[in-house]
């Protein structure tokens, strides 16, 4: 009996107990399983968004705050949460005062030291609710339903021309039963316009987003320092110690005769500086300071932007 046991023992201690062998060369593809790509490097636009007008015939009605307009401001609030939520963008604001245009939010911002590259302004241009009933024998449905419509003009601060409009719609339902008597009763559903309105930012984002990143990342050269340079922004932005920029030295400025606008030539690639250390508390007063690593810096510092590529 024992004979007719140990080719059993000798497969269990062959194939149990046996560790993997690699052959030379092969990588094990569960040994790096859970080391974590690293994160893509962007540098962040400046993006501010004014307050949002109400060109529904609901602005007139229940659906308003304080200062006459809340579906205006729910719109803004969601398309600034959406653009927080990428990670692609520093966004400014001004929606602690009543009826601020788009020209006050600019100069406010300036006065702050702060220079934004796009600004969005928009309207609801849409807005509407309807509730249907049906009632069978044994049966009713009630059916609450809001659909809102969002346009949005996004406009370059450096040239202020509007680069890109779009408008996006959603639409929201609800919907309560009662058989026999038994089931939900429905009242009036607020959410409903809060999940159209986001619907509808949902359909432009994507779009809005790839026109907002497609222009260059760019910063200034404020001062210098012992041989080195400072230049603003810093890790709210995406800097970082090791990263490369790109300095150009600023275009001349043409007028053209079809338009009658003045436009920007493209700037002259003359050095190469690398990011050393960053200093601030905020986005607000965030500066790096950088060193050349190729190229020169000759002449005064208002001469030259930075970039990322």
């Amino acid at each position: 009996m024992l004979g007719s046991r140990t080719p059993l023992i000798l497969l269990v201690t062959l194939f149990g107990f046996a560790q993997p062998v690699m052959a030379e060369g092969v990588i094990d593809a569960t040994a790096d399983a859970n080391v974590e790509e690293p994160a893509e490097f962007f540098l962040k636009r400046k993006v501010g968004i004014a307050r949002f007008s109400n060109e529904t015939v609901s602005g007139t009605t229940f659906l308003v705050d304080n200062s006459g307009d809340r579906l205006g401001k729910q719109a803004a609030d969601i398309l600034s949460a959406r653009l927080t939520e990428t990670g692609k963008f520093l966004m400014f604001e001004r929606m602690d005062a009543d009826n601020v245009s788009a020209e006050q939010m600019l100069a406010g911002l300036k006065e702050e030291g702060v220079a934004i590259d796009y600004l969005i302004v928009g309207s609801v241009s849409e807005f509407g609710r309807s509730t249907q009933s049906e009632s069978g024998v044994f049966q009713r449905k009630k059916t609450q339903r809001a659909y809102a419509k969002v346009n949005v003009r996004l406009i370059d601060v450096e040239t202020g021309r509007i680069i890109f409009a779009t408008e996006g719609a959603g639409e929201a339902t609800s919907e309560a039963k009662k058989t026999f008597g038994a089931g939900t009763s429905a009242g009036y559903d607020q959410s409903l316009t809060d999940k159209s309105m986001s619907a509808a930012i949902s359909q432009l984002i994507s779009n809005l987003v790839e026109n907002m990143t497609n222009k260059p990342w760019k910063s200034y050269l404020l001062a210098k320092e012992d041989g080195d340079y400072i230049i603003s922004g810093g890790p709210s932005q995406g800097l970082a110690p090791g990263k490369q920029l790109v300095v150009y030295e600023n275009g001349r400025v043409v007028k053209n005769p079809q338009t009658g606008a003045k436009v920007s030539l493209p700037g002259k690639r003359v050095a190469t500086i690398e990011v050393l250390t960053s200093f601030g508390e905020d986005e607000f007063n965030e500066i790096s300071m950088v060193s050349v690593v190729s190229g020169s810096i000759s002449k005064s510092l208002e001469n030259y932007y930075v970039s990322d590529k």
